[in-house]
């Protein structure tokens, strides 16, 4: 569906039962499209299951090439559909359909995930509509360089980008521009826009980007294979990433690639405010912070490389839900001398997370709920998103412009994850309300002091003015602590409880490793046979941990 939605001219039949048509509202809602997707449902019913669903299926065809005439009819069934048997596609390679290319997908939904789905699909549409123009066995493979002979800019094609996918929009926009300005031409950028015919003039290009693996990279192999074109693999996603495309491209068209690869290094410094900023005095806060980065597999790749090399944060955790691409974020990580997580299980991901005490998370929608449970400031880099990663303004990830995009997303949590210690630092001062949080939010605010009279002093509200500055620093401790704090009960449980001093000593942690010297703290108090843990006992821990 992602697939045929991207493109134009295209429709897809499927086979599902009422209920497996909830999918329109992720175009429509999450995509913010003015139309639905070019999608007609069988939508078979409970009481169709006596009868002859075949022939639904293939009332349900006719209807739609009569009703929409596509270019290309994509046939295929939900997981539900499946456990019927109908072979839909079968059934309509064996219609008269006046002519019009039929797809059938046989995707086991059971066992594949959504990425792998899209990826299938884009290749058996590229690949039957490619067929005629197969060049035969033992055929010379055409030039990269044959531009040079035809007297034109040389050619390529953008793959892989689709709806649902994370700001590809804003990415074939730079992409484009960074390419067109080292003169090098778009042919076809597909399926993100494309027509069937679009994907018939494939072949002229010279080369193929393969800007997202997840999806164009079956398509980009057969390609390369069949039709003997060269493919550039580097993602544009970073400063040293764009560099590096750039020399990719242009050396593989055989163009003058030094000149452009010092031009690239000019650019850098022009158009992106990030080598500036990782040189100046102000990164000296962001340097050697904890990250975890989890998404899918060319986001997180890049990520990884972009913070550790490019902002010097140090990678505590890097994963991916992305099985077909584990390889390459296993050598990722590896260069990093950490250990892969690959699983799509949110809550191992989240408990991963939370050994690893980050100061920031770089992950998909799953792990920006993880973040806000443990009270870690959270930027979105990948699929699986939400509307709000869905921008009306243009920002893209890939190129100049996409790192300044990236800079901006990741470290306004972390400045404001510097706010947030500062208010805690000064939880007394009078200019501050006891229990204020700045961006991470859900804490209540404390009940003690308010605004009293025309010169702005802070009095006490009630008779509790007596409390002692303990107390107040208590009950601060407890609101600042948040999500990182582990339940009363699960303690008492464990015959642990903390001691009002301890909280208080607690509350002066920064919030972002707050949850691991809590849990350091326990982890000693029970190891030592304590069940009370005052300030003193907090400070052992630390103590013991630092040896």
């Amino acid at each position: 569906m992602r697939i045929a939605t991207s493109m134009e001219g295209v429709h897809y039949v499927l086979h599902a039962p009422q209920g497996d048509t909830y999918a329109d509202l992720l175009f429509t809602m999450i995509e913010r499209r003015d139309r639905r997707p070019p999608v007609t449902y069988t939508t078979f019913q409970a009481r169709d299951l006596g009868g002859d669903t075949a022939e639904l299926v293939k009332r349900s065809i006719n209807d739609a090439v009569e009703r929409f005439r596509p270019e290309a009819l994509l046939v295929g069934e939900s997981c539900t559909a499946e456990l019927i048997q109908d072979q839909p596609g079968a059934l309509a390679g064996g219609m008269d359909l006046g002519g019009i290319p039929v797809v059938s997908l046989e995707l086991p939904a059971y066992s594949k995930k959504e990425n792998w789905g899209a990826a299938e699909t884009f290749y058996q549409l590229v690949r039957a509509l490619l067929k005629p123009q197969l060049p035969p066995p033992g055929a010379a493979k055409p030039s990269p360089t044959r531009w040079r002979q035809e007297g034109r800019r040389p050619r390529v094609n953008l793959l892989g980008p689709t709806l649902l996918g994370f700001r590809c929009r804003d990415d074939i926009l730079e992409i484009t521009r960074l390419l067109g300005e080292h003169g090098i031409d778009v042919t076809v950028v597909a399926p993100l826009g494309a027509r069937p015919a679009d994907l018939l003039r494939i072949p002229s290009a010279d080369a193929n980007v393969c800007l997202y693996p997840e999806v164009a990279g079956p398509v980009c192999s057969w390609l390369e294979r069949s039709f003997g074109m060269p493919v550039v693999r580097s993602v544009p996603i970073g400063i040293g990433a764009t560099g590096d495309f750039l020399r990719e491209v242009t050396s593989l068209l055989e163009m003058d690639a030094e000149v452009i690869a010092a031009a690239a290094n000019a650019e850098a410094e022009q158009r992106s405010r990030l080598p500036w900023y990782s040189r100046s005095v102000d990164s000296t806060y962001l340097t050697g912070k904890r990250v975890f980065i989890f998404g899918d597999a060319t986001h997180a790749i890049a990520a990884a490389r972009i913070a550790s090399r490019e902002l010097g944060f140090q990678v505590v955790g890097l994963g991916s839900y992305s099985r077909e691409q584990a390889r390459d974020v296993r050598a990722a990580a590896k260069e990093l001398d950490l250990d892969a997580l690959i699983t799509d299980d949110y809550l191992v991901v989240e408990r991963a997370m939370a050994e690893a005490a980050p100061e920031l998370v770089l992950g998909t929608q799953m792990e920006r709920h993880s973040a806000k449970r443990l009270g870690i400031p959270c930027a979105v880099i990948s699929t699986p998103l939400h509307v709000q990663d869905v921008p009306a303004r243009t920002s893209p990830q890939m190129g100049w412009e996409g790192a300044n995009v990236i800079f901006d997303t990741w470290v306004h949590p972390l400045m404001m994850g510097l706010e947030e210690h500062l208010i805690t630092m000064f939880r007394h001062d009078f200019e501050f309300t006891e229990g204020h949080r700045s961006h991470l939010g859900g804490a209540p605010a404390g009940a003690g002091i308010e605004a009293n009279g025309t010169n702005g002093t802070k009095q006490p509200t009630t008779g509790a003015a007596a409390s002692t500055e303990t107390t107040t620093a208590t009950a601060v401790a407890s609101a600042a602590a948040g999500a990182t704090a582990a339940p009363a009960a699960a303690l008492a449980e464990n015959g642990l409880h903390w001691s009002p001093d301890g909280e208080a000593e607690l509350a002066k942690i920064p919030f972002f490793v707050r949850g691991k010297a809590r849990r350091n703290a326990e982890s000693f108090a029970r190891a030592q046979g304590l069940h009370r843990i005052d300030a003193e006992t907090l400070y052992e821990a630390k103590a013991h941990f630092s040896r």
